[in-house]
């Protein structure tokens, strides 16, 4: 027997993709690629925005077409919402939601007949571990799931639960296990992954200290931290830490305090600055990225130019710009003041060009400065290519002994895609 899987989204659905996959592999099923013929088609989907569920709809499709006689089952968080439009879908023979998606192998060995079964669509309650092997340099690790936030564009938290999470001693036996694999990298996931102990009375920087006394890993990397979440204690950690990468990723959404005060933000834009400030105090060479969305209800050129003065002035690294998309039954889907699409582009073009700008200038202050690349396993016309500690893509010359391995490098400069050039360094380690 045959499965296939596509997966879209956060890395925390390929975290989830990754443990599914092992449970089919533990039933002797081997994995093909997707868009290949299969006995089973799994998608892995997400409902963050209208595109993601549209690209959700496309999978399932193409999955139907080139497997006509497969089971397609859909999980996660598209399927958790929209069971009963997914299940409307000539081919999908089984949606379950993110409750029932970890027992797929007992669903699948019950399905009979043509019915299309739906399960585990409602309230998430337990706390599922979850993590990739083998299939990056890397491996993405849950530490928590849900959201107890409800910001009012926001369906993850009805699509995901409550805020919960594992405790510390079980994530890091699963970090052990992993680097006992020859892993070097661990990215921890989640959907709000600083409020992690919330339901096991830990906190996040305890998990951080476990996880950064944990043999064999060489680099752990966060996901996004909301703003209000984001402490000098763990600023200070990361910055003694020869493990903890130096990147942080921090949701800012809105740089107008009107607008984050519609969006139910819990945080005002000067917060967001301190954090920015404090990063930047203790480790000046970090990574800081944010996320931005253009064109929320309400938002006017004012507020917009407001935002965009306020990220100008930021010491920022790189941004991820959003497109304001409306989501069914959430507060903002009936607010006044929807801005016209054409100009939510606009100002998404406008926000995605200072993001380049300030990649350049953020790339351009390394070039002459060593660094530790983790090289991946691909190569490409004569070179390799991999991840600086703070998430700065860097290219050098192939070198086989160097894949897999966080190695000692000199950037020499930046290429055309934007993308660091650099020489190796023998006998160097970091």
């Amino acid at each position: 027997m045959t499965v296939s899987f596509h997966t879209l989204g956060c890395k925390l659905n390929f975290a989830e993709t990754a443990t599914i996959g092992r449970l089919f592999a533990d039933n002797g099923y081997a994995r093909v690629p997707f868009g290949e013929p299969a006995d089973v088609v799994v998608v892995n989907s997400c409902t963050v925005t209208a595109q993601a569920d549209k690209k959700c709809r496309q999978a399932i499709r193409k999955a139907v077409k080139t497997s006509p006689d497969a089971l397609v089952v859909v999980v996660g968080c598209f399927a958790e919402l929209q069971a009963g439009e997914i299940a409307r879908i000539p081919g999908v023979s089984m949606v379950l939601g993110n409750r029932d998606k970890f027992n797929i192998m007992e669903h699948i060995r019950r399905l009979r007949g043509e019915d299309v079964r739906t399960y585990g669509c409602d309230a998430v309650r337990e706390f599922f571990a979850s993590s990739s092997l083998f299939d990056r340099t890397r491996s993405f690790l849950k530490v928590q799931d849900g959201c107890d936030y409800q910001c009012t564009y926001c369906t993850i938290p009805k699509a995901r639960g409550n805020s919960r999470n594992a405790p510390v001693a079980d994530i890091v036996a699963q970090a052990r296990f992993i680097a006992a694999q020859g892993v070097r990298e661990i990215v921890l996931t989640g959907v709000n992954i600083g409020d992690f102990g919330r339901s096991t009375g830990e906190s996040f920087c305890r998990l951080l200290a476990e996880l950064d006394a944990v043999d064999g890993l060489e680099r752990i990397r966060t996901g996004s931290v909301e703003p209000n979440l984001v402490t000098e204690e763990m600023i200070r950690l990361m910055a003694r830490s020869d493990k903890l990468a130096p990147h942080f990723h921090i949701p800012l959404q809105s740089g107008c305090n009107r607008i984050l005060r519609l969006m139910a933000r819990r945080y005002r834009r000067e917060l967001f600055a301190e954090k920015v400030a404090l990063i930047r105090q203790y480790i000046p060479h970090a990574a800081i990225g944010a996320d931005v969305i253009a064109g929320f209800p309400g938002e006017t050129d004012d507020d917009f130019n407001d935002t965009l003065s306020f990220i100008e002035g930021l010491d920022l690294s790189y941004l991820h710009v959003f497109t304001y998309s409306e989501r069914p039954e959430t507060k903002a889907a009936a607010m006044t003041g929807k801005v016209n699409g054409s100009i939510a582009a606009q100002r998404s073009k406008t926000l995605i060009g200072l993001s380049d700008r300030k990649r350049k200038q953020f790339h351009a202050g390394h070039v002459g400065q060593t660094a530790s690349v983790l090289f991946e396993r691909r190569e490409r016309g004569g070179s390799m290519s991999g991840f600086t500690g703070n998430y700065i893509r860097t290219e050098a010359p192939y070198d086989a002994g160097c894949i897999g391995k966080c190695t000692a490098v000199r950037i020499t400069g930046v290429n055309d895609e934007g993308q660091l050039t650099a020489e190796t360094i023998k006998d160097a380690h970091f």
